[in-house]
């Protein structure tokens, strides 16, 4: 749609005129960077680590700078990217490795291969094969519009500035966070070892919890279907309420179950404390067995205050002793949940960051 409506009337033409296998190899073991390609950072260095450096590199694939790599069963999901950071590096040998000619645009074809099509495109090509496996000559195949090297580099030129506009509002949303714990911190001291000297209640004594429904799939008729969040729709005080899971809910449940305004999701396992106040974001929703819900007190604490106490402990390790051993699952159970120490400033103090936190996220939208 950047370059314009009159792509979807133009002749296509198949990757394959443009895309060449490159297969060279490090065969004589050289000392060159290891790189994996993800869907998020593309080309990085950060999924290996010493261990790797000591292994045999010798069927590991060279990708000299401007050459494309990918994984052939994650590309559907976005991890593919022409090598911008070094001379060469080398990659896992399950990688596929092509160089692309003059007549195309490379960041042209990064940004095809990302899009919502290209990857419906690629997920369509490479559907039955094994694992979903796209390989190169199923890639060759896939075809984009025709257009002039002129035409490209002007759509690319847009896209270009477009993701500079969104990493830049990333970063202003980040300050705008880290702003909020900086106050935080200036009105409220370190929370886990309370420096500020505060009245320490435990958390049963100023919110009601609970953790909510548990998913039982046998017993799902959809004749009382509502929609519910699961951990991973709870991020760092903001929800991700698209395409939400739905299960059943009986008049019971519902009164047990529905979210109010003002409640404190926390997750129970995963990244334990995670958390977000919900303010009705859809009606009704309700929640699943891995979220605690926190209804506070709020004659006592506000949840937003709540809220940023969760996030201190840990950013701090506050939970260190909760999540227990490494080599178990970390996870926050009811009972420990209800036994938590939390530092009670003055109510006056908490709402005045409540309403700094409101005015901060009115900045956020």
């Amino acid at each position: 749609r950047i370059c314009g409506d009159e792509t979807m009337t133009r002749k296509r033409v198949p990757l394959g005129n443009f895309v060449t296998e490159y297969s060279a190899r490090n065969k004589n073991n050289e000392d060159i960077p290891v790189y994996s390609v993800t869907n998020s950072q593309g080309f990085c260095r950060e999924y290996f680590g010493k261990e790797v450096a000591s292994k045999d590199k010798t069927t590991y694939k060279i990708v000299p700078y401007g050459y494309f790599a990918y994984n052939p069963s994650r590309i559907n999901v976005g991890s593919v990217d022409w090598q911008r950071c070094e001379t060469q590096v080398i990659v896992s040998p399950l990688y596929n490795v092509f160089s692309v000619s003059d007549e195309l645009d490379r960041q042209f074809l990064y940004y095809f291969l990302k899009s919502n099509i290209g990857r419906q495109m690629i997920r369509a090509k490479a559907a039955g094969s094994v694992r979903d496996n796209l390989k190169l000559d199923m890639l060759k195949e896939i075809t984009i519009p025709e257009s002039s090297l002129d035409d490209q580099r002007h759509c690319t030129a847009t896209l270009d500035n477009l993701q500079y506009l969104i990493e830049f509002r990333k970063k202003q949303l980040k300050e705008l966070d880290n702003l909020v714990k900086a106050r935080f911190v200036e009105m409220f001291g370190d929370v886990i070892r309370n420096s500020k000297s505060w009245e320490i209640r435990v958390l049963a004594d100023i919110a009601s919890s609970r953790l909510g429904k548990m998913l039982d799939t046998k017993q799902q008729t959809g004749e009382c279907s509502y929609p519910y969040l699961a951990n991973f729709n709870v991020q760092w005080f903001r929800f991700n309420t698209e395409n939400l899971n739905q299960m059943d809910f009986n008049e019971e449940d519902r009164i047990e179950f529905e979210l109010q305004n003002g409640d404190l999701l926390v997750c129970e396992g995963g990244e334990i404390g995670r958390c977000a106040v919900w303010h009705n974001e859809i009606q009704p929703c309700f929640f699943q067995k891995a979220l605690h819900r926190v209804r506070c007190n709020r004659q006592i604490v506000h949840p937003d205050y709540l809220g940023w106490w969760f996030k201190y402990n840990c950013d701090h390790d506050g939970f260190a002793t909760i999540a227990g051993a490494k080599a178990t699952i970390a996870h926050l159970p009811g009972v420990k949940l209800k036994q938590l120490r939390v530092a009670i400033p003055p109510l006056e103090l908490q709402e005045q960051f409540a309403a700094f936190v409101e005015q901060t996220d009115k900045s956020k939208v």
